[in-house]
């Protein structure tokens, strides 16, 4: 690498299928990428001093715990790319530590992470020698890195979870004590290979806690019709994935005479029903992420980015724009919460003196195939497999991104044959969901459960196929995984899904740079991981 000191490889943009060690393609500066180096560090200091005090029989605190989740989130792809709000970070982990530390009856087992602490003056140079290249060894560093971006995914679905209340110790100390484990030398490849399943294991059971939190607060995703139009009113799109955010938007919008509108992994905010009740929630407003820095110029309104995907804004719309959460960008303005309030008021003054959006497209998306929805016509779904009206199934979830190579994904499911259904969640939909793909028996080609967080509802409709077919093995069912990957989220779901047992998932648009030779090897060997190559070769060998 060009510069040692700074190497970036945690999404799909990797510069040359290799890292980024200048500048982020996602355009994060290197100032910003070693601070979040720092940040990981420090964090992993601060897990290993709580899975002391949990070692001696002692508790953490709950505030303790959300330190560590929103460190993690605050670091995953196009979420924060503002240096001064990770320098405030990093200070307030090492605040938190070192009151953990005074309640320690020894320290001398600790790692050097857990000890260090020094002031702002001596951030940059301490960051330098802490980034991804402090490993040496080329697989253990893969998989600390693998380890660490499928905690950093599982996290965000934690912090979700959280931002409603709902929360597991247990998941906790599993992040807090594997974040130490990346401290510890002694840890082999084949350690850390069995550390990296388990992740997929809790990654499981985060996802499951997020579902629960979502649907008890929300109700259970319904089939639904979402506009793509756009109204007559100044409005504000909300961008993310964070729910109670656009609960409490919504709340504070109404009677103003400002609509709201969802973007990106928003969409399926729509499909439950307590936000059905919004009828200023207008409906969806654009595609994925990437293409963000056109369609935000057209919205006009006000924009609220919840979680990541951030692309650096334009300055033509930059001042209308609002972070909260882990969120950030240099220049734009925040909304902090207060007692578990967010205020938007601002937002919504702001909006007022707005125009209109500027009309995108027409029409409507079908969403809203969560597992109970699927469960609810599964006699259904299953008479059609049998008849052979339906012979495959092919999981399509995950990310959307920027490269022209994700063509690939709408090319395919065109290209499908007629008696395969696609089950999707996450941007990934955004390629082929406003396809007219039709319908088998009444039964949509295209599947949407919702967000990325929803991949677990993926995860339970097949567990629930293999119960009705009566099947010993997941991999036996009519189920194939065609996966499209950007960020550590997707990580997340792809270790829950080796840790489900279930193997040959095709995953791209290019396999990880983080996975050194020997780690790819193991994956492809074990489990059978492989790329995508072309649309015609690939609809062969899955389909068949």
């Amino acid at each position: 690498m060009e510069n040692k000191n700074f190497l970036c490889y945690q999404c799909s943009d990797a510069l040359g299928g290799k890292g980024c060690t200048k500048v982020g393609v996602c355009g994060k500066k290197a100032d910003v990428a070693r601070m979040q180096d720092l940040l990981i560090y420090v964090t992993k200091g601060l897990a290993a001093v709580a899975t002391q005090i949990r070692a001696e029989g002692k508790t953490i605190k709950p505030r303790v715990n959300h330190v560590v989740v929103l460190n993690l989130f605050t670091t995953i792809t196009n979420a924060n790319f503002d240096r001064e709000s990770l320098v405030e970070r990093v200070e307030q982990t090492l605040r938190t530590k070192a009151r953990l530390l005074a309640v320690v009856d020894d320290k001398n087992n600790l790692p050097a992470a857990a000890i260090w602490s020094d002031t702002r003056e001596h951030f940059d140079a301490k960051a330098e020698q802490v980034g991804i290249l402090a490993t040496n060894n080329e697989d253990v560093r893969s998989l600390r890195e693998l380890i660490t971006y499928g905690l950093k995914g599982l996290a965000a679905y934690l912090y979700h979870a959280n931002a409603l209340g709902y929360d597991d110790d247990t998941i906790n100390a599993f992040v807090q004590s594997t974040l130490a484990k990346l401290l510890d030398d002694s840890l082999t490849v084949a350690d850390l290979t069995a550390l990296a399943l388990e992740v997929g294991k809790f990654g499981v059971d985060t996802m499951a806690l997020l579902d629960k939190a979502n649907t008890e607060t929300y109700g259970n995703p319904e089939v639904t019709k979402v506009k793509l139009g756009v109204g007559k009113n100044p409005a504000i799109l909300i961008s993310g994935h964070d729910l109670r955010d656009l609960e409490q938007l919504l709340e504070q919008t109404k009677d103003t005479g400002v609509d709201v509108y969802t973007h990106g992994e928003m969409l399926p905010a729509h499909y439950y029903p307590k936000f059905k009740k919004y009828k200023h929630l207008v409906g969806n407003y654009g595609n994925a992420w990437h293409l963000q820095t056109t369609e935000f110029d057209k919205f006009n309104g006000v924009i609220l980015l919840t979680t990541n995907c951030l692309m650096p804004p334009k300055s033509s719309y930059q001042d209308r724009v609002f972070t909260t959460g882990a969120v950030a960008y240099p220049g734009c303005k925040r909304v902090e919460e207060v007692d578990g309030v967010k205020d938007f008021t601002p937002l919504i003054e702001l909006a007022k003196e707005c125009p209109p959006p500027t009309e995108l497209e027409t029409g409507e998306i079908v969403g809203g195939f969560a597992h109970e929805q699927v469960f609810a016509v599964a006699d259904k779904v299953v008479e059609a497999v049998k008849s052979g009206a339906i012979k495959k199934f092919v999981v399509m979830a995950g990310c959307d991104g920027r490269q022209k190579a994700r063509q690939y994904y709408a090319d395919f499911a065109k290209a499908l044959p007629k008696d395969t259904v696609i089950l999707t969640a996450g941007c990934a939909k955004y390629k082929y969901i406003k396809l007219a793909l039709g319908d088998i028996g009444g039964i949509p080609r295209v599947l949407d459960a919702g967000q990325c967080n929803d991949c677990y509802s993926l995860a339970l409709i097949a567990l629930k196929l293999k119960e009705v077919f009566g099947l010993d093995d997941v991999n036996k069912l009519p189920i194939v995984y065609d996966i499209g990957w950007h960020e550590q989220k997707a990580v997340t779901v792809l270790l829950a899904l080796l840790y489900l047992g279930v193997k040959n998932i095709t995953l791209g648009p290019v396999l990880p740079a983080f996975l050194s030779p020997n780690v790819a090897k193991v994956l492809v060997e074990n489990f059978g991981i492989g790329g995508i190559t072309n649309v015609a070769d690939d609809i062969k060998r899955m389909i068949g």
